[in-house]
């Protein structure tokens, strides 16, 4: 009974735990990748709010232009968001998406947990999901899974 058990449990699992190295991560990256996207391209066609928040900027943003700063947060959003649908620099794209993610919370969202009024659940739904693309990588279906194993492959 327990190895029909066992042989059922792995028929029904084990395709399952070879997608895991796939699809997790893919979906992550492009779910991330479209909302940073839509942020960017609105901050790319919109007017420059970030007077109106500039007395909430952390240092050393806090030095820099308002101009400037809007800058570096469009393009940020942007090439990030790229960079997740390719699935290239995504550790480093991460850590820059959790950062403009934790400056928009500390400017932007004071309002509490709640997303109708302002406050920062989606901002703190945005960083959890970011950190496994951190921390683990973009997963197999990416450009830098390829680039690691054709560099591997030339090292040895």
């Amino acid at each position: 009974m327990k190895t029909l058990f066992a042989r059922t449990y792995n028929l029904v699992f084990s395709p399952l735990n070879s997608l895991g190295h796939y699809l997790p991560a893919a979906g992550l990256r492009l779910l991330l990748a479209y909302e940073f996207w839509e942020s960017g391209i609105e901050k790319l066609h919109g007017t420059n709010w970030f007077g109106d928040i500039y007395d909430k900027f952390p240092f050393p943003l806090n030095l820099l232009s308002t101009d400037l700063n809007w800058f570096l947060a469009t393009w940020s959003e942007l090439l990030g968001a790229t960079a997740l649908v390719l699935g290239l620099a995504t550790r480093f794209s991460s850590i820059t998406l959790i950062f403009v993610t934790v400056i928009a919370w500390i400017t932007s969202h004071p309002g509490g947990y709640s997303i109708s009024n302002g406050g920062y659940k989606l901002p703190l739904i945005y960083v959890v999901m970011l950190l496994p693309l951190l921390f683990c990588g973009p997963g197999k279906l990416s450009l830098d899974h390829l680039i690691s194993r054709k560099y591997n492959r030339e090292k040895h």
